[in-house]
This record gives structure tokens, C-alpha cells and sequence, in this order.
């Protein structure tokens, strides 16, 4: 796996201006860090279009019949897909990745909001399983996949893991999701939805219990370069009932994971995936 070497000529220069947390500034670094700051930009200017509820399309028409009176039944599709916001977020962060997928297969794509006043991952989570009943009947699939985003994927997998879920979601993929909490930005406490995402709450704790013969597959995209999550292997699923690949990609921020079409690519290799034994090789590198 190739990874963007240490701007090693500018390290004693860097050492002088700043602190020491910071004196391993790469070239990497830099990039993720820019391109943090263009997407924070865009996506604050989609965020309007992102505030109100997504418009359902309608169910998929009734199976038609031959001259000859038999039943010609439709092909079942893969799985919708939900994408899932992360917090104080909206739908229209996932703008590019929902065209990718629908354009992939023609999967149907539905994006959920969640209120930013929600003060309980618990309570997202059983309002989350209340939409994905409404999906399973709106298409006729039994199942879906869902892709979230930072703690959107806590609130799936709690979903998943805690509430029954399994029976309904046959993939999840997280991105940038502190799976075992994270300590960045303590100044936040004062939502309690945070305090829910820090290492040892009660939420954590739950998610690290036994979860024996859960159905679903878990594929986690965390990145050495997320300033979101403290340490950045909380990014990671570790739990020895769970069916869970961890996919590492270098060079990309925390705002830049529902963005980047390698990312993209990586997400619809993983809900391409036809047995659950099979894992996604190697790593995943943008430099």
C-alpha cells in the first residue's frame, strides 16, 4: 500500500513554528486539510437543499401479466440503499455519492434526515427502523443495505446490533464512525449526543456486548488522517461476533469520506459483494 511520504527537508522548520503535536506535517497532511476546507465550502452551500425531507418515489408496479395469463414476476433488485447523515447534518452531504450509487446497478438510493435536536442514538435508532419498515414495504425487499456517515453509522449499527435490525440490513457501511468513542473536541459535551460518542458511555458499552448469530456484514472506511476521531482506530469495528472488514484509506479527512470517489468505489465494491466470507484486499491509498 502506498503511502505519501514525510516532507522529511521541512520537519526542523516546522518544529520551530509549531507546536509538537503538529511536527509530522506531510504532504498528505496538506492535501487532506485543503481538501477538507473545499468541501466544508460546498457542502455549506448544499446544505439548504439538504433541510427537508427526501420526496419518495412511488412502489414499483404490481407483476404484469403474459397473454398466454401467466404471472411474469419482476426481477428483484439489489437491495435499496439508505444513506445516513452524521451529526448536526443533513441528506445533501451525500449528493454525489447517491448518483454514483443509483447510476451502479440501479439500486434505489434513499437518503433519511434525522433532527439535529436529537439528544438519544437510541431514539435515532428506533426512528431509523421505522423508516427502513416503510422502505422494505414502499419497494417489496425484504432487506436493505445502508451506508452512513459518521454518526449515522453509530446510530445504524446500534440499530442493527441492539434493536433487531439484523433482520433488515444486509450490509452496513460506515464512514468515519467512532465505533469505540472519540475524545476530540471536549468542549461538545454540552450536547448529549456527543457525550453518547465518547469512549465508555453507555451507548459504547452496549455495542460492545455479545451480539451472537447477527446477520448483517459490517464494512468500516476509517482514514489516518481523520481529525474527527480520537484516536483514529476508533474508527474501526472490533467485536468478535460481528462480521466486520475494517478498509483503511490514507489521505482523506473525516468531511471528504461521503465524497471521494475512491471512497465511492470502495462503498459499492462492498455492497457488491455476494458472500459474506469474502473481504475487500489490501487497502485503500489516495495520495
Amino acid at each position: 500500500m502506498k503511502v505519501t511520504e514525510v516532507l522529511d527537508p521541512f520537519l526542523p522548520f516546522c518544529r520551530r513554528l509549531l507546536p509538537s503535536s503538529l511536527t509530522g506535517l506531510s504532504l498528505a497532511f496538506l492535501k487532506a486539510t485543503a481538501l477538507e476546507a473545499a468541501i466544508l465550502a460546498g457542502h455549506l452551500l448544499l446544505y439548504p437543499t439538504g433541510l427537508t425531507p427526501e420526496r419518495r418515489p412511488p412502489a414499483p408496479p404490481a407483476p404484469s401479466a403474459e397473454p398466454d395469463g401467466t404471472v411474469r414476476l419482476p426481477v428483484r433488485p439489489a437491495p435499496p440503499v439508505v444513506l445516513l447523515h452524521g451529526f448536526i447534518d443533513n441528506r445533501s452531504v451525500f449528493v454525489l455519492l447517491r448518483r454514483t450509487l443509483a447510476q451502479h446497478g440501479g439500486q434505489r438510493v434513499e437518503s433519511l434526515n434525522y433532527s439535529p435536536l436529537t439528544c438519544d442514538i437510541r431514539t435515532a435508532a428506533e426512528l431509523l427502523g421505522r423508516h427502513i419498515e416503510e422502505i422494505c414495504e414502499c419497494t417489496g425487499s425484504g432487506r436493505v443495505d445502508i451506508v452512513g456517515h459518521s454518526l449515522g453509522g453509530l446510530i445504524a449499527r446500534y440499530y442493527v446490533q441492539r434493536l433487531g435490525g439484523d433482520l433488515r440490513v444486509r450490509t452496513l457501511v460506515t464512514l468515519g464512525t467512532p465505533h469505540s468513542g472519540t475524545r476530540v473536541a471536549p468542549l461538545a459535551d454540552a450536547h448529549p449526543i456527543v457525550r453518547q460518542m465518547r469512549p465508555g458511555s453507555e451507548v459504547i458499552e452496549e455495542l460492545t456486548r455479545p451480539a451472537p448469530g447477527c446477520r448483517t456484514r459490517f464494512v468500516s472506511f476509517w482514514s489516518d488522517l481523520d481529525s474527527v476521531m480520537e484516536p483514529v482506530e476508533t474508527a474501526r469495528i472490533d467485536h468478535p461476533d460481528l462480521l466486520a472488514t475494517n478498509v483503511r484509506v490514507t489521505g482523506i479527512g473525516h468531511l471528504a469520506l461521503p465524497v471521494h470517489p475512491a471512497i465511492a468505489s470502495g462503498i459499492r465494491q462492498a455492497l457488491d459483494e455476494t458472500h459474506a466470507e469474502e473481504r475487500i484486499a489490501g487497502g485503500l491509498t489516495v495520495a
